[in-house]
């Protein structure tokens, strides 16, 4: 198990010509989707179908409350970040119908599916994730700073994710319990929709747990040996 660079995790991960790609599970979403959007080719639209931060355009042209003329339109002339609306510090996304609208008119679509308020893990609540129907990956995202630690103190949803391991959220996350929340019926896999392929992004990888991401890699290939999971370096200290 080696872990990538970010600057290659689009053709690690499996994206390819075409894709309608939901971002799902704990921080370094937005990272990812920023990333993905600027290894692929062809028009690109970006955007969630909860909520981000609205510093996390990273640059990039937004619009606001745009019909659909006007996203299609824009995304051929480069990737561009999409919202319903803005409140305050917080974007508010779109419904995942119009998501599968887009993906009919360009080349990708990228979305954040879920929030986790800056958390590396989460289990999602019963609303969650929101995924739209066309769908082709879904990428289910561990930050490697949760494993090891307290889950009440990393993890979004502590009480949650918890409960379907069977355990308590004063108790450390060991890469076990996390290969558990990430496959469990009632994680993130719940929208996974049918045609759609699953992979794991586990962020932050760096010489301190670097044996617990390998252990959370065997365990995840013990339940699903066909599953795509990529370790992707740190950028830097964390």
């Amino acid at each position: 198990m080696t872990p990538i660079s970010l600057a290659t995790v689009a053709e690690a991960i499996g994206v390819g010509t075409r894709s309608h790609v939901a971002l799902v599970g704990g921080g370094g979403k937005s990272t990812l989707m920023h990333a993905l959007a600027d290894q692929v080719t062809g028009s690109v639209v970006l955007t969630c179908t909860t909520k981000m931060g609205t510093d996390q355009h990273m640059g990039r042209r937004v619009l606001v409350a745009p019909s659909d003329d006007e996203v299609v339109q824009a995304a051929a002339d480069g990737p561009v970040m999409v919202w319903s609306r803005t409140d305050g510090q917080k974007a508010i996304g779109i419904d995942p119908a119009r998501c599968d609208a887009w993906f009919e008119h360009v080349d990708h679509v990228i979305i954040e599916a879920d929030g986790s308020r800056r958390r590396p893990f989460k289990a999602p609540a019963h609303y969650e994730p929101i995924v739209p129907s066309s769908t082709t990956l879904m990428i289910s995202v561990i930050g490697a700073d949760a494993l090891g630690r307290v889950i009440a103190d990393q993890c979004h949803r502590p009480l949650r994710l918890a409960a379907l391991v069977g355990c308590r959220a004063d108790v450390r996350l060991e890469p076990w319990m996390a290969a558990e929340v990430i496959l469990h019926e009632r994680g993130a896999t719940k929208a996974l929709p049918p045609e759609a392929e699953l992979a794991v992004a586990i962020n932050k990888v760096d010489d301190s747990n670097a044996e617990l991401v390998a252990q959370l890699f065997d365990e995840l290939h013990q339940r699903r040996r066909d599953l795509n999971v990529v370790p992707i370096a740190a950028l830097g200290p964390t």
